[in-house]
């Protein structure tokens, strides 16, 4: 049995991109049986797929009736399940969630699309950066001059997946409770919406203006951005706290008055180009031995190529082997239960046999499958 707090759940993951294996790595690092349907004849996977780690993989011709009954019946046995195609695609292929759940009414039939199964945007097509520009995030990210897409993780991951989880999660839970499974309309444009409530509420206290680069969190502050050194390399300074903003005086020993203005927001840019002089007088490493470790709130920027070898990444394992590709760990930490990688991506097809036979299938029934052209 797989290693993790999840040990034991098993979900059904029908094959897609982007949010839909991220969140099937995540219940899998935990320990969740994730068995991934894969079109049959769509391609191998590599060790670099990093987000297709941890299960297993079963090929099927989704044309086929077959196949299709052999989805069906491992619903019977799942706890949930993860799609991730536009509204009605499951619905045409004869899985949707009224027969799956007439299957098995304990299901959590998890559904995870950009706009969500209604509305005006239901049916279009888009990619995470259109989904957080209709809930305020994108406008408030970026320089002055544009909204700049914050890589794909507030809309795919952090809107999409984390909520899919979350959600599956909840459900599994209420089933257990009663019996009843359901169906998760996860949307990444209502994830992110959700992120951003933190926000929606310093606007409605008067504490956030739309314009960008003018807030306490999005690089209007100068004691709350990314500076540059003296060696070209980046570092991250968040003195917030007045303690703290102290330190950072007294670490890059600064002492002219206009400093002690911190929170008058018409004198930061004034003050941004202070100590942007400052810091590009010395490298970061020799920002690193002044303010590693201290409540400055300092980090430096690292690359990705950078970033395992961190001493803090290092000593947590943050980051980990598999495969010859480094990627992340698991996370979060559990101490009874530790979760695990259960493996590296599998190829397309590689746990016809084994995957269906834990599952409840056959030798029979598994050879019949194959016999049809359906596995």
């Amino acid at each position: 049995m797989a290693q993790g707090p999840l040990s034991g759940l098993k979900v059904l993951e029908f094959a897609g991109i982007g949010p839909g294996p991220f969140c099937g790595m995540l219940l899998s690092d935990l320990g969740a049986d994730v068995v991934r349907i894969d079109r049959k004849g769509s391609g191998r996977s590599s060790p670099a797929d990093v987000t297709a780690r941890g299960r297993r993989s079963v090929a099927l011709d989704l044309k086929s009736p077959a196949a299709v009954e052999t989805c069906l019946k491992l619903m019977e046995g799942a706890d949930g399940i993860i799609e991730g195609f536009r509204p009605g695609v499951m619905e045409r292929l004869g899985l949707g969630p009224d027969v799956a759940l007439a299957r098995n009414p304990k299901l959590v039939y998890g559904r995870m699309t950009g706009w969500g199964q209604t509305g005006p945007y239901a049916k279009a097509a888009g990619h995470d950066m259109n989904y957080i520009a209709i809930t305020g995030a994108l406008a408030a990210i970026g320089t002055q001059d544009k909204p700049v897409p914050p890589l794909n993780l507030v809309g795919d991951f952090g809107g999409g997946a984390l909520y899919l989880a979350f959600g599956l999660l909840a459900g599994v839970f209420h089933a257990r409770q009663t019996g009843q499974g359901q169906v998760i309309d996860c949307a990444m444009s209502d994830g992110a919406a959700s992120l951003m409530a933190m926000f929606y509420g310093f606007k409605a206290g008067g504490m956030w203006s739309e314009g960008r680069r003018s807030n306490l969190l999005d690089g209007g502050a100068h004691f709350y951005d990314t500076y540059q050194c003296s060696d070209g390399k980046w570092i991250s300074i968040g003195s917030i706290e007045p303690q703290f903003y102290l330190l950072l005086l007294e670490k890059t020993g600064i002492t002219d008055p206009q400093f002690q203005h911190q929170m008058s927001r018409d004198e930061w840019p004034q003050l941004h180009d202070k100590l942007a002089a400052v810091i590009a007088t010395k490298s970061r490493d020799e920002w690193c031995a002044l303010m590693d470790g201290t409540d400055v709130c300092f980090a430096p920027v690292l690359t990705m190529d950078e970033a395992p070898a961190h001493p803090h990444n290092a000593a947590r394992q943050t980051f980990v082997e598999v495969a010859g590709v480094t990627q992340p760990a698991p996370a979060p930490r559990f101490s009874a239960t530790p979760g695990a990688i259960q493996g590296p991506p599998p190829k397309i097809g590689a746990d016809n046999d084994g995957a269906l036979a834990d599952w409840g299938f056959s030798p029979e029934a598994i050879g019949a499958l194959r016999e049809q052209g359906a596995l």
